[in-house]
């Protein structure tokens, strides 16, 4: 029988509820302005004797967790003060596994290794090893030696796996018998174990200790103790190996509602487990990527960060733009006495708006649907033929549509671009066109041209693209408007 040990508080596979009302006037976020409010009333107080008093009434009155998301608005100093504060170590422990990285750093750079080492023994090793990415490599080496061996030998394996991957969100503590096991042996096993958190599953073994099935924890109570487990196993029909990525474990489980994904070598050796737990928590990291890609900053959008350091992360995107902008600036220098280009500048707005809502439309529909796997590579080229399609037919529709009304606006002189007013009409309405269809193409084919060199594909429905769009679009606008000058002049 081999026996190993699952630190999941597995949640419930049900859907999370939707809230209909104001997203920023929720419970938690109440919840969290009033703690807010009290923190920073006791950290202004006048004498470090009140200030501990108040902060050790709130540390002992609030859970932890809610105190873990609180302290990101604080300075770092205070998070530690607030830290110090709580009431007992089980608190300090679910503090530091909630809270964010910064927080952490504070924490570490205050606390010595024996303390640390503390934090470290009580935690399942998976939590640990997310813990200990934010201490040096230096000081990680000294409290691992003041470890338990077996402990640190688990930390130890998780930590050579990418962080991106199935192996580095397992854990490596599970339940696993010998398909002989009875379930009144396995049952007393589990009471021997108290510390350990039972999850739905529990893995069968066969003689060569390949992963052969599972048993629903529900069977443990609803079976006589004297069967065996492989009488009543299931058979193992999802699982990943420590390489695959966290993106694929989040599409089975998303997919197949598998409250613990068995992660396995090549031999079928089951090497760890990835809890439901674990996949909700690499899908809000994964969302906090997504959207800080799409908004084109390299930032933590769960931390408080300084305001000099959030704008550090976010200048080297904005620079990518504002070279974009100066490039259109000199090309419409460049043409400002040709005399095609007369009435050119008044479109140059429509254009690009037009263009970068098009474009913006395409990347983040292909997005979303790579990152819901409801794209394969098998559909990818239908996806694509159907974006071009909604493209051309965007332009068209919108090109004569606009040019219409320009046409008209300058016939009856309510808008005087300074030309003869049906140039005007076709050269803003083909411009329209030309500029959406570059839109579409560009929106289009950025999300793969990413995802084939595994970057993030929301990078292209972020402003590094919409520049590039922005600016092939309007040169876009500008060849029509000159090819279409000689037939009108």
């Amino acid at each position: 029988m081999k026996i190993e040990s699952d630190e999941d508080n597995l949640q419930e596979m049900d859907e999370f509820p939707i809230s209909t009302g104001n997203l920023m006037d929720s419970k938690i976020s109440q919840l969290d302005d009033v703690l807010n409010e009290k923190l920073e009333q006791a950290f202004h107080k006048q004498t470090s004797q009140v200030l501990i008093h108040d902060v050790a009434k709130i540390a002992s009155e609030h859970d932890p967790i809610d105190l873990a998301y609180a302290v990101t608005r604080l300075p770092p100093s205070a998070r530690v003060v607030v830290y110090d504060n709580l009431p007992d170590f089980n608190a300090k422990i679910i503090f530091m596994i909630n809270t964010g990285s910064n927080t952490r750093s504070a924490i570490f750079r205050q606390i010595d290794n024996n303390e640390i080492k503390s934090l470290i023994e009580r935690m399942p090793p998976d939590e640990a090893v997310w813990i200990l990415d934010d201490v040096s490599d230096r000081r990680l080496k000294r409290v691992l030696e003041l470890l338990d061996p077996k402990k640190a030998t688990r930390i130890r394996e998780l930590q050579k796996h990418d962080r991106h991957s199935a192996g580095r969100l397992m854990t490596n503590e599970f339940f696993a018998f010998d398909m002989n096991t009875t379930i009144g042996e396995v049952t007393a096993v589990i009471r021997d174990n108290p510390g350990i958190d039972l999850t739905r599953r529990i893995f069968v073994l066969n003689d060569e200790e390949e992963l052969i099935g599972f048993v629903p924890g529900r069977n443990l109570m609803v079976n006589p103790d004297y069967l065996p487990l492989r009488q009543v196993m299931r058979p193992i029909l999802h699982k990943v190996t420590p390489n695959d990525s966290r993106d694929e474990v989040v599409d089975l489980v998303e997919r197949y509602k598998i409250p613990a994904v068995p992660v396995v070598d090549e031999n079928d050796h089951i090497l760890g487990v990835i809890t439901y737990e674990d996949v909700v928590e690499a899908m809000e990291d994964i969302a906090d990527e997504t959207i800080a890609s799409i908004a084109g900053t390299a930032e933590d959008v769960s931390e408080q960060a300084p305001m000099f350091q959030r704008f550090l992360l976010r200048a080297p995107w904005l620079l990518v733009t504002l070279c974009a902008g100066l490039i259109t600036a000199t090309a419409m220098s460049y043409f400002k006495n040709r005399a095609w280009f007369l009435y050119i500048p008044f479109f140059v707005p429509l254009i690009a708006g037009m263009s970068g809502n098009v474009g913006i439309q395409c990347s983040t529909i292909l997005v979303r649907g790579m990152s819901t796997g409801g794209l394969s590579v098998g559909s990818r080229w239908n996806a694509v033929s159907k974006e071009l399609g909604i493209g051309l037919m965007i332009g068209c529709v919108f090109g004569l549509f606009c040019g219409f009304v320009v046409y008209v606006l300058n016939l009856f002189e309510i808008h005087n671009a300074g030309g003869d007013p049906l140039a005007v009409g076709t050269t803003v309405s083909v411009g329209l066109l030309g500029a959406c269809l570059v839109a579409t193409l560009l929106g289009t084919f950025s999300p793969f041209f990413f995802a084939r060199f595994r970057i993030d594909p929301a990078v292209a429905s972020g402003p590094i693209v919409t520049a590039f769009n922005d600016v092939l679009s309007t040169l876009m606008f500008f060849l029509i408007a000159r090819s279409l000058y000689p037939f009108f002049s």
